[in-house]
């Protein structure tokens, strides 16, 4: 159990980077900014989103995305 606590310990900053990326680009939509702006925010947060699950289903055991590049 020790070790699982850790392992989630070691994500929330992540999590925490991802949550507040999400919170930045709401706020920027609710407020009207640049559509370039705003979808600047949002890739940010997709991509913060998308790093939080791969870690997860790495730590805890389950199938990741794998990229080939040829």
């Amino acid at each position: 159990m020790d070790d699982l606590r850790k392992k989630i310990e070691a994500g929330e900053p992540l999590m925490q980077q991802a949550i507040e990326a999400l919170r930045r680009y709401h706020e920027a939509k609710a407020a009207g900014r640049p559509s370039d702006e705003t979808e600047h925010l949002r890739i940010l947060a997709e991509s913060l989103l998308e790093a939080v699950s791969e870690y997860q289903l790495q730590v805890f055991g389950g199938p990741t995305s794998v990229v080939f590049h040829k």
